[in-house]
């Protein structure tokens, strides 16, 4: 039996997240520069997202450039802006033949404007398609998404439109960036590092976190499908007792 059989297609996370980690150290490890570790990256993303349509999941989050990111060296953010327009030029197409629709999160004002108008024609090509949505997180962070957010709520506040003894969980849900999509119920982070990264703390309060010593390019649909056979062997209480959760 292979280990994509083993998965149980009728428990399967709507949604996966992943932080792509490890690019770096891959490339370091093999004497090269650290965008040569991007670049083999992208063997990682097709890998995944072919694996994620492929068994039925409907959303796949990959975090690519946090705003953190920024700060790295001048010439690794350059480079990793030209690979990001050249990966979007070349995989529209594939995205179209295999219905799946692209989705950008995070403060997409920042991205050149080269890159803006490349993943603005990509998200409106694959607009209709309906098989899986694949979810970019671009100079994102977790917290900028929830500033954001408590100044939309307390501008409505402010005007009248809410009332503040009405905001709840819904409320913050509404005007986050990832308003459109399920939160994640499965995370997946690449090279053994064992912490979020300022990545969609308010959506993984409740998800299952897998952690992986493989490096992003090494990264492959076996790695993926195991991550989901972990995830299905695990009891999802929700604060609840297990014998609450079995009746």
């Amino acid at each position: 039996m292979s280990i994509k059989q083993k998965i149980d297609i009728s428990k399967l996370p709507e949604h996966v997240a992943i932080i792509m980690d490890g690019n770096g150290r891959w490339a370091k490890g093999k004497g090269k520069f650290r965008i040569f570790g991007h670049q083999n990256g992208v063997s990682a993303v097709k890998e995944a997202t072919e694996a994620c349509a492929e068994i039925g999941v409907k959303y796949l989050t990959l975090y690519a450039f946090s705003t953190e990111n920024w700060s790295r060296p001048p010439i690794e953010v350059k480079a990793l802006m030209e690979l990001l327009v050249s990966t979007i030029k070349k995989e529209t197409k594939v995205l179209m033949k295999n219905n799946i629709k692209l989705a950008a999160i995070g403060n997409i004002d920042d991205l050149p404007e080269k890159c803006r108008k490349e993943l603005a024609s990509a998200i409106n090509e694959t607009k209709d398609n309906t098989r899986m949505t694949l979810i970019l997180a671009l100079s994102y962070s977790s917290k900028w998404d929830m500033i954001e957010a408590t100044k939309k709520i307390a501008e409505k506040a402010k005007s009248g439109e809410i009332k503040i003894e009405d905001i709840n969980d819904k409320t913050i849900d509404e005007h986050l960036s990832t308003k459109n999509f399920p939160n994640p119920e499965l995370m997946i982070r690449t090279s053994g590092e064992h912490r979020i990264s300022n990545f969609l703390l308010w959506e993984l309060a409740y998800s299952e976190l897998y952690f992986t010593e493989k490096l992003w390019p090494d990264f492959n649909q076996e790695d993926l499908f195991l991550a989901i056979i972990d995830y299905q062997k695990r009891e999802r209480r929700f604060g609840k007792t297990s014998e609450q959760i079995t009746n």
